[in-house]
């Protein structure tokens, strides 16, 4: 069982953005008890007892290229309505001291540090972290912008795929929750399988595709055939920005389709479209328009819309895997996680809709508690 003195390190990838900010608010905001763990499964009664670290036990830290430290950071989503009046100046200590704990990341403009020597110095960064909180475990965890998928040949590593190679070797668990390359570079096969560290990813399932992944098993079971499932999402913010770009939008929807052709057995016709409306911030609007054939050819329609804050959609799921991560490192797991699906768009396998996901989840939960 977990030394209820332990403490556990999370370090965000993407420290100063709008999700991890959001997390470190909120975890400080459940300890203090101003707020409830709304959103977070690890705090329902079916992991209780799994030996999960505490939420009083998590120090965070990190590396963004971003200069704007926390506090501030957390006035701007309170303005933006992410953040309740109030908690920005509650728990302005926890904030101040999560960004003590940030160091600069790249490769920025100009920087002609080569890949080995980013990932040195990005793991020396993470094991001074761990070595000054006096920390049991680090779990690194990347929330930062999508980033475009790397050309065919490019001799260089993504930023994503850097971060990640440096969580390998500081022999940290990894956890993707973007749909960056990471650590699914065939340049890092061989450090992942030596280092015998549980990872998952990648891009978490907050909207959208968590809709998907209930409706389309909905219309397996009924023996309805879905010709096709469009969709457009407005959103603003960094991800919006981000995504702007066509080549970084493509490796988003690479996910949104997974969901929709491991559980239909095809890809229906139809694509999703992402605009950035600045104007936004981190709010996002998704309509889906899904046409299906009945009985008798009859053909029917279905549309969706889902409204939500991205932040505080993605931010308790964050914490809930950097605790999974965490306590599969302490029992001795390593390799990829399948059980941890449920909040993944493009999982590291196991089956594609949301209620099997959550029974394979529970089931994870389950194996935890028995190691002791």
């Amino acid at each position: 069982m977990t030394d209820g003195n332990a403490r556990t390190g999370v370090w965000f990838v993407g420290a100063r953005g709008s999700v991890a900010t959001t997390a470190v608010a909120g975890c400080a905001a459940v300890t203090a008890g101003m707020h409830p763990p709304t959103g977070m499964v690890t705090e329902t009664p079916a992991f209780a007892g799994a030996g999960l670290p505490p939420l009083s036990s998590l120090v965070f830290g990190g590396h963004d290229t971003a200069h704007c430290p926390l506090p501030k950071r957390a006035e701007h989503l309170t303005e933006a309505g992410v953040l309740p009046h109030g908690l920005a100046s509650a728990v302005r200590a926890e904030l101040a001291a999560a960004d003590a704990g940030i160091r600069p990341g790249g490769p920025g403009a100009g920087d002609t540090r080569s890949d080995e020597e980013l990932v040195t110095a990005f793991a020396a960064d993470i094991e001074e972290f761990r070595a000054h909180n006096e920390l049991a475990r680090v779990v690194v965890v990347n929330v930062s912008s999508t980033e475009p998928l790397p050309a065919p040949g490019a001799l260089r590593l993504p930023p994503s795929s850097l971060y990640a190679a440096a969580a390998v070797r500081a022999g940290c668990p990894y956890v993707n929750f973007t749909p960056s390359t990471g650590l699914r570079t065939e340049a890092l096969t061989d450090a992942v399988a030596a280092g015998g560290l549980p990872h998952a990813g990648r891009d978490g399932k907050t909207g959208q595709t968590l809709l998907r992944a209930v409706l389309a098993p909905m219309f397996v079971q009924r023996a309805l055939d879905v010709r096709a499932w469009s969709g457009t999402n407005l959103l603003g913010g960094g991800d919006g920005a981000a995504l702007a770009d066509p080549a970084a939008a493509a490796a988003k929807n690479a996910g949104k389709e997974r969901v929709l052709a491991d559980t239909l057995g095809h890809t229906p016709q139809g694509e999703v479209h992402i605009d950035d409306v600045p104007a936004l911030g981190d709010w996002k609007t998704a309509w889906d328009h899904i046409a299906f054939e009945g009985f008798l050819g009859s053909r029917m329609i279905l549309q969706t819309i889902w409204q939500g804050c991205d932040s505080a959609l993605a931010a308790p799921l964050v914490l809930d895997l950097a605790r999974l991560l965490a306590r599969a490192h302490e029992v001795g797991l390593s390799g990829p996680l399948p059980e941890l699906g449920f909040y993944f768009k493009d999982p590291d396998g196991g089956p594609a809709g949301l209620s099997e996901q959550f029974t394979v989840l529970l089931g994870f939960a389950e194996r935890l508690r028995e190691a002791g």
